[in-house]
């Protein structure tokens, strides 16, 4: 890594350079110089460029510096409209510069809703406006709130509400005038306020904008940070243009891939899951509420910490000053230099990130003031972000920008492939550097050579990628890089029917419904927690094969499990995380590369949604991609639920939903999904639907999205509601559920002490790092091998069920999971075990053992176990005890 180097702060001012050799001046109040310095633009329309030293976007500063500067200003805004004003504004910021400061202003506002401009086109989503940038390499900037009405309707007369338009500077005020031009004509108003760090304007060009606000009618009040002015000399666009060429001539050639003169180890990149609240969008391109806001605040602590806990986790002792410990185990040391880096117009979100983990030091994130007593000081955090502008680096202590990281665009922008730049990162010393991208320029080529991340490892030794999910606004289609290998054309869909789903409520989540966290899984079920549905099990199993009632008519009561069965669970669970965990990686990004970047992942209830849940943290830890997640019911016999389908198709494109499920057994369920599918797509006209089901396991060889065809022990499967979310199984009885509800379930809130399903899911997930490497070697195999379903488990049944006696499929459940079932819910009649089965079947021969039923070793089973419900059942079935006897 490149050494430290020396600070010169206040010492020589970083606009010298330029202005000793263009004669360009800097005249203002007397805080301007530390606040700006100056370099020159590779730019046909202005040679030179005002850099900021509190912005964030080229010059690394403490993000409690950067976020201060604009909140500071936000305030000031708050004071001039009064709260009744500021309540009611609308702020808005221009892309890319000043997407953080405006963001950062409309939070000193309080609350404001906030909006920036944006040069990314997203589909789907209507242009409320748009306008020039005449002195900037790329000149069109967009507003695409997903709020139609956010800067006004038109139809409706004037809006009372202001708008403050904020800017990193103010220098002819042209940027400005277009947009207040543009949105003035589509909805007047009578109130503007222009905020920027940096008033530079002429005299003329002030009294331009006192002859427009005339023109219009309307109030415009500046606000700006410091004023004053940029004096140029005759010629100063040739002359600039001519150095820039001279010193551009003097450099060596930037290296390439493939010419093996780029620095640093290509390895795979770090990650770090941030964990971003579910439905606050990445900034404000589409619009940014008060009410995210209140969600994303008491979000940004944890993440933090997350962040800090990877940088701990990566960078080990050795790389303090010799002799001493990091600050959290001895108090002494040097901090360690952090960068936190953001990327084009995603600036806020890495901004809050830095702030957070700066606070973690005691600095305050909102003035800057070091409030730090040095016992916990292990971070010197810094913030930057890389830009489209192409900058001239010149490594001299007068100039401000002294490095430069060239590297190929990464999010497959509109206006084509191009060169992006990361300033001032190379050789400045940081010991770790985060790098937040949103989830659309998580591509390819960010992790290819030469690419972005391969840059910053020339220069720091830990690289971590955080990955914020891209919002994506109702009604708008995904969009999908196109270097992405796992891309598919994604078509924006527009249902037909959206009257059927008019009715439907939203899905119901934790914790109000479940022990998951919110944004873990939807349920699209109604909540049955207040109704009386158990019968005891001899009663239910007499019922089912008479054929007086439906096995999802009522409910099992719930299987408590004895202090032993819970520690075999548990020790069980200690066994198999890293074998479930490489399952849930390698049926995950099977998913991803079969069915594209966003699929909806639908899990069938109950014992899908834990995996599905599983499969939606491994894409957010690994791929950093926010997949949507419902649970849904499908009964044996009676189909999937019409109703959550219709919800689905109404909300999202059908092509898009992987249903999801724990294992196969004999393959009923994929059958019955398959039949009911074609069905509802007939009767309802809605198509697109795939109705294969991607499991972790598929020891049937049933399906052909899976993460192993093995037969072996899912904890998820000792357990009934208490290792899925406090759920109980789903329920379909014509008095409780209607022709427009959904299936019902309940909620098992009295059983929260004996829990496990967060921590089934956190034990599972802490392993995904250790399997990585053998997720990607299996996938590689997966994606070329021969997956196509055998049903050999469909004639290991039908052969177990006549040489049994039984003649019923149905009451044959192979495999470990649908054997553990037959023990927890059903009347077991004997169990069959593959010889020399070993630490899979544990859990079985307890159960089996307590309910005291056989257990019978046999060979060339095709499956670890298989379980058999008692064929002849009567009350006299069972002994007073409740255990199975056999039938006479």
């Amino acid at each position: 890594m490149a050494g430290r180097r020396k600070e010169t702060t206040n010492v020589v001012w970083s606009g010298s350079w330029v202005a000793e050799r263009l004669g360009v001046e800097l005249v203002g109040d007397g805080e301007l110089r530390e606040l700006l310095g100056l370099a020159l633009r590779r730019n046909p329309k202005r040679a030179h460029l005002l850099v900021s030293n509190v912005l964030g976007k080229h010059v690394p500063q403490r993000p409690s510096v950067v976020y201060g500067a604009g909140f500071e200003l936000g305030r000031r805004v708050r004071d001039l409209l009064g709260d009744a004003g500021a309540r009611e504004a609308v702020v808005l910021g221009y892309a890319e510069t000043a997407t953080g400061l405006g963001h950062a202003v409309a939070d000193g506002l309080g609350d404001a809703t906030y909006l920036h401009s944006t040069r990314r086109p997203v589909e789907g989503v209507a242009r409320a406006g748009g306008f020039e940038e005449a002195h900037s390499h790329a000149t069109s900037h967009l507003l695409l709130p997903e709020d139609p009405d956010l800067l006004g309707n038109g139809e409706e007369g004037s809006s009372g509400a202001t708008l403050v338009l904020v800017d990193d500077e103010f220098s002819t005020g042209n940027t400005v005038l277009n947009t207040i031009r543009d949105l003035h004509e589509r909805c007047p108003r009578s109130r503007y306020v222009i905020v920027a760090l940096v008033d530079m304007r002429s005299p003329a060009d002030r009294g331009r904008l006192a002859e427009f606000a005339a023109e219009i009618g309307a109030r415009i009040d500046l606000v700006a940070r410091n004023t004053g002015t940029v004096g140029l000399p005759e010629g100063v666009l040739e002359k600039g243009q001519a150095l820039v060429a001279e010193q551009e001539a003097l450099r060596p050639p930037a290296p390439t891939p493939g010419d093996g003169k780029l620095p640093g180890t290509l390895r795979p990149c770090a990650r770090v899951d941030l964990q971003w609240p579910a439905g606050v969008p990445d900034g404000g391109r589409h619009g940014f509420t008060p009410a995210h806001r209140a969600v994303l605040e008491p979000a940004l602590p944890a993440m933090a910490d997350r962040i800090a806990q990877a940088l701990d986790e990566r960078m080990p002792a050795e790389r303090m000053p010799s002799g001493q410990a990091p600050h959290e185990e001895t108090g002494a040391g040097q901090p360690r230099r952090i960068l936190v880096l953001g990327f084009e117009e995603l600036m806020y979100a890495p901004l809050r990130l830095g702030t957070a983990l700066e606070a973690r030091t005691g600095a305050d994130a909102r003035t800057g003031a070091d409030a730090r007593t040095g016992s916990d000081a292990r971070y010197e955090v810094r913030y930057s972000t890389t830009t489209r502008s192409p900058v001239l680096a010149v490594d001299d202590p007068g100039y401000a920008i002294r490095t430069r990281l060239v590297f190929p665009a990464h999010d497959d922008p509109a206006d084509g492939p191009g060169d992006r730049y990361a300033y001032n990162v190379a050789g400045a010393g940081f010991d770790a550097v985060v790098l937040v991208v949103d989830s659309t320029a998580d591509t390819p080529a960010l992790h290819a050579p030469g690419g972005l991340l391969h840059q910053l490892a020339a220069h720091t030794g830990t690289v971590l990628l955080a990955v914020v999910p891209s919002y994506v606004p109702s009604g708008a289609a995904t969009a999908v890089p196109a270097e992405s290998p796992t891309s598919v054309p994604t078509p924006a869909h527009a249902p037909e029917r959206q009257e059927d789903s008019a009715m439907l409520p939203e899905p119901l989540r934790g914790p109000a419904f479940s022990s998951y966290a919110p944004d873990e899984v939807g349920w699209l079920l109604q909540d049955l927690s207040d109704t009386e549905l158990e019968a005891p099990t001899e009663e239910r199993e007499e019922a089912i094969q008479s054929g007086g009632a439906h096995y999802a008519e009522s409910l099992p009561v719930e299987y408590q499990p004895s202090e032993q069965y819970q520690d075999l669970f548990k020790a069980a669970l200690d066994l198999s995380a890293a074998r479930i965990a490489r399952a849930v990686g390698t049926v995950t990004e099977t998913v991803l590369a079969e069915r594209g970047p966003r699929p909806v992942l639908v899990s069938l209830a109950r014992a899908g949604t834990p995996v599905g849940v599983l499969m939606r943290r491994w894409a957010r830890l690994r791929r950093g991609a926010d997949l949507p997640h419902y649970a849904v019911s499908i009964v044996r016999g009676r189909g999937i639920d019409a109703n959550a389908l219709r919800w689905l198709a109404a909300h999202h494109n059908p092509a898009d939903v992987v249903f999801v499920d724990g294992w196969t057994g004999k393959g009923a369920i994929t059958r019955e999904l398959a039949a009911a599918i074609a069905e509802f797509e007939e009767s309802d006209g809605t198509e697109g639907f795939n109705p294969e089901i991607a499991v972790l396991a598929d020891p049937g060889g049933c399906v052909r999205t899976y993460g192993t065809r093995e037969d072996f022990l899912i904890p998820s499967a000792c357990l009934n509601s208490t290792v899925s979310g406090l759920i109980s199984r789903t329920v379909l009885r014509s008095d409780l559920v209607g022709q427009d509800d959904f299936h019902g379930a309940k909620f098992y809130r009295e059983l929260a002490g004996s829990d496990v399903s967060g921590h089934f899911l956190d034990t599972v997930t802490d392993r995904f790092d250790e399997v990585a490497d053998a997720v990607d070697a299996e996938v590689k195999e997966l994606l070329t091998a021969d997956r196509a379903p055998t049903w050999e488990g469909w004639a290991a049944v039908e052969r177990i069920s006549e040489e049994y006696g039984i003649h019923d499929v149905n009451l044959v459940k192979p495999g470990v999971g649908e054997t553990t079932r037959v023990l927890l819910r059903r009347v077991p009649w004997k169990i069959l075990a593959k010889r020399g089965a070993g630490a899979d079947l544990e859990h079985i021969r307890l159960l089996a053992v307590q309910r005291g039923v056989p257990v019978e070793e046999v060979d060339e089973l095709p499956y670890t176990c298989v379980g058999l419900i008692h064929p002849k059942y009567t009350r006299g079935a069972t002994g007073a005890d409740g255990r199975a006897v056999e039938s006479k």
